[in-house]
């Protein structure tokens, strides 16, 4: 177990806990800004930690440009004076006042929201001109993932042209989340993002000559970062989420994100021995993402040799020949596959410095409602 992510007292630490090196997001931050030469091209995702704190760090680093995908994660963001926020989601429904509430309550942040469909566009637009207030509008592209958007083309165009013209709407970009491109080979993940992307900027420069702005081109996830990162497209922004506090997960699946170090882990503790061969920590799937499979949803870095056997909502249960090491009230170290989703089961992160608890952070946003 590396050094850099020991606790010299952890007698203060309710379990299961989530612990945040602080110095490992620094450093993981100044990376993103590296990769990218400037920070005016990163829109980092802040679903991944929902933390205040972590915002602030980003904005003293120059990042300036932020994505989201909740209302109260857009909330979070203003409320820590991020100057320009896209909630990466399609309004519908009374989110689409909530949206417009939003707008009016935070002024100096300005507000842009995804749209793929008619429907949703004019839902938003009445929603918007009602409240007297105006809403960027990012056109979501659908590049591969058939999750949401509108596949570039006439009907995407058209589409662009109607948010131009509706009251309160201003069209703002296009929006390329390739979340279905996660190959493990950089070549391939390459090439897939040059495949996705001529119809892109097809479409762009059609929009152009109709006279329609397209400042912007928000593009990718944080397997397809290192491509985008590379690329001198105007008005490209990059959007990685993990990479901040990074996981067990994209760790382990690409090379190329190497230097991006895991800085969140789970700090959990054994509770029972059961058998000559087992140990049981307090770290179910209450507490670790569980949309990796059972057995691979983290990885315990200070237990040799063991094999994972159940995890309820409560209890983890593993074997081990060194299980005779381990007694109730011993600390074991996780690091979580899927870190997004781990944050979100947490009221907050302890704040780790040089060894040292040094106080703990939020996780604000991972309720749906902050005020509005």
């Amino acid at each position: 177990m590396q050094a850099h992510y020991l606790v010299n007292d952890s007698s203060q630490i309710f379990t299961p806990a989530l612990l945040f090196y602080k110095d490992l997001i620094r450093r993981n931050i100044a990376a993103l800004v590296r990769w990218v030469g400037n920070p005016t091209r990163l829109r980092p995702h802040a679903k991944t930690h929902k933390t205040r704190e972590i915002i602030r760090m980003e904005l003293d680093a120059g990042i300036t440009k932020h994505k989201c995908a909740t209302l109260a994660e857009a909330e979070m963001l203003a409320q820590v004076g991020a100057p320009d926020v896209l909630l990466a989601y399609n309004m519908v429904g009374p989110n689409c006042t909530r949206l417009a509430k939003l707008i009016g309550k935070y002024p100096r942040t300005r507000f842009s929201v995804l749209a793929d469909h008619p429907a949703g566009a004019r839902m938003l637009s009445d929603a918007i001109e009602k409240a007297g207030v105006r809403a960027y509008v990012v056109l979501d592209l659908d590049v591969g993932q058939h999750r949401t958007g509108v596949a570039p083309g006439p009907e995407a165009a058209a589409l662009y042209e109607l948010i131009a013209k509706l009251p309160g709407l201003v069209p703002d970009g296009l929006s390329t989340y390739d979340g279905h491109n996660h190959q493990d080979s950089p070549s391939e993940r390459t090439a897939a993002v040059q495949a996705l992307l001529g119809p892109v900027l097809e479409l762009r420069a059609e929009l152009e000559k109709k006279g329609l702005p397209v400042p912007r081109i928000v593009a990718g996830g944080t397997p397809t970062f290192p491509v985008y990162a590379k690329l001198k497209i105007p008005g490209l922004e990059c959007s990685p989420g993990t990479c901040v506090l990074n996981d067990n997960g994209y760790g382990s699946k690409f090379a190329d994100l190497a230097e991006f170090i895991p800085a969140a882990l789970l700090l959990t503790r054994v509770i029972s021995r059961p058998t000559p061969k087992r140990v049981t920590l307090d770290l179910g799937y209450k507490a670790v993402a569980s949309d990796p499979p059972a057995g691979k949803r983290c990885i315990l870095l200070n237990v040799p040799d063991y094999e994972p056997i159940l995890q309820n909502e409560e209890h983890f249960v593993i074997e081990t020949p060194a299980a005779d090491r381990f007694a109730p009230g011993d600390i074991v170290f996780a690091m979580p596959t899927h870190i997004c989703p781990t944050c979100a089961m947490h009221q907050q992160a302890y704040v780790v410095e040089d060894g040292k608890v040094t106080g703990t952070w939020q996780i604000a946003s991972r309720d749906r409602v902050l005020t509005i």
